[in-house]
């Protein structure tokens, strides 16, 4: 049986930035460097409240801190690649470089909707049966489901990335992206590539529709409690406390779908759509979360407020 060898002296790949608009790439760097810094800030400043304040200490939060952890992931992943091709047209990347950075992007992303499942279950958990909320829901039991889903992102998506250092890429080196995916990836390979077409159309997109499914689920049962509530004001406070959670699940789920939907049926789309498309899928759902939480939790806002001086120090 042959050995198979590292293909580490290959041609690197080359990135892509606007097709057609690459003399306005610095100012398009712009208000991609303004939303990379409030990512940065926003994600980092939710970090460190629910570390240091301890009205945060609790299981809501802590899920919210791997969410924050998660995106701030996705981003520090992304865009030094991006910001390359846009400031210094720098293109060239390896190809170790760039399977890394695919593998991390679509980890990243499958870990974001396994966190929006368990902070799903913890809503669901907290409505659903109130009295036993602190015995089911402790900090251990956030770790192993912490742990579990970071473990299930990062060993899924092993198998399609792990082929890609040995294959040969014997067609044109120019990604379609500033950054590396591995559909775009296995486009330029010179192999069968049969495995790494259907599995991540089987196995990952079927587990990120199937948390989808379940967080659906979760939210239909959730409104039947919250509806069998006699009291109206106890009603809307149960509704008020999934209210950031369900808008931070539309903007990664309707990001996640429309940028699918495009790539399965929009041959006919411009391609600078596709790439719009793709900023928003990477930045839009980091950039959001942080500010979904802070004006609508009230909690993160007095603490935000605390942290600037703006309130009184609670006690």
């Amino acid at each position: 049986m042959p050995i198979m060898e590292l293909n580490t002296s290959a041609t690197p790949f080359l990135l892509t930035g606007f097709v057609g608009l690459e003399k306005a790439h610095h100012w398009i760097s712009i208000p991609l460097s303004v939303v990379y810094i409030s990512i940065l800030l926003g994600n980092g400043i939710l970090l460190f409240l629910i570390r240091v304040d301890h009205n945060l200490h609790e299981p809501m939060y802590y899920f919210l801190a791997l969410l924050a952890t998660t995106d701030l992931g996705m981003t520090l992943v992304t865009m030094p690649t991006v910001l390359c091709v846009m400031w210094i047209n720098h293109r060239e990347v390896s190809h170790g470089i760039c399977f890394l950075q695919a593998y991390f992007i679509h980890s990243l992303s499958m870990i974001e909707s396994g966190i929006l499942l368990a902070m799903a279950y913890d809503r669901f958990i907290a409505i659903r049966n109130p009295l036993r909320y602190t015995s089911i829901i402790t900090n251990i039991q956030v770790l192993k489901i912490g742990v579990g889903v970071f473990m299930r992102g990062f060993v899924l998506i092993l198998p399609p990335i792990l082929p890609l250092y040995w294959f040969s890429y014997c067609r044109s080196h120019v990604l379609s992206h500033a950054f590396c995916l591995h559909q775009d990836v296995i486009k330029l390979a010179c192999a069968d590539i049969t495995f790494n077409r259907l599995y991540p159309v089987v196995v990952v997109f079927s587990m990120v529709l199937m948390d989808c499914l379940i967080i659906f689920c979760s939210y239909i049962l959730i409104l039947q409690t919250v509806m069998s509530i006699a009291s109206e004001e106890e009603r809307s406070k149960a509704l008020n406390t999934c209210v950031s959670h369900i808008c931070c699940i539309l903007v990664f789920y309707v990001t996640v779908f429309g940028l699918t939907f495009i790539h399965r049926f929009g041959k006919n789309v411009p391609h600078l759509v596709h790439i719009i498309m793709s900023y928003i899928y990477f930045l839009f759902p980091p950039f959001m979360n942080p500010i979904i939480y802070s004006i609508k939790t009230k909690q993160i806002r007095g603490s935000i407020l605390q942290l600037f001086s703006l309130s009184p120090p609670r006690t």
